[in-house]
């Protein structure tokens, strides 16, 4: 699967479908790239040594899952609000959650090394456990894949 959506629900709908693919068996590789990447990111800010632009992208992009906007109706944040009181009332496993019982699972969750270096994102600001990969090994683990999605 390729992450490269940062949006919520997007980021949502992944993580279900990464946990139910591994439940059933499958091995299940995740590339999150250019604005996915977000989703990935600590929520604490990361002392390192960055130059202008680098550190204004870090600057102007969500920092972690739970500061994710909606694709639609977003509502200056308070659709994502919203969804997120939703889905904890109905007992709706949150996105939290869900990147972390994948990533229990097996799931193997990999940042896209060329857009980490777009962005200006390092390794030190992703949370645990994150692979750091390319677009060449990224296809490697899809080739023998007969399901391989876009989000």
């Amino acid at each position: 699967m390729v992450v490269f959506s940062g949006d919520l629900d997007k980021a949502i709908a992944a993580f279900i479908i990464a946990n139910g693919a591994v439940a059933m068996g499958s091995k299940v590789t995740i590339l999150f790239t250019f604005w996915g990447l977000n989703i990935l990111r600590k929520p604490e800010k990361v002392s390192v040594k960055k130059g202008l632009v680098d550190s204004m992208f870090g600057f102007m992009m969500p920092r972690g899952s739970k500061k994710l906007k909606l694709s639609q109706m977003n509502m200056m944040g308070l659709g994502a609000k919203m969804i997120r009181s939703v889905m904890k009332n109905k007992n709706i496993t949150s996105l939290e959650d869900l990147i972390k019982s994948a990533m229990d699972s097996g799931v193997e969750v990999v940042a896209c090394s060329m857009s980490m270096d777009v962005m200006g994102i390092v390794k030190e600001e992703l949370i645990d456990g994150v692979k750091i990969g390319g677009v060449g090994y990224y296809l490697g683990e899809a080739e023998d894949s007969n399901v391989n999605l876009f989000i």
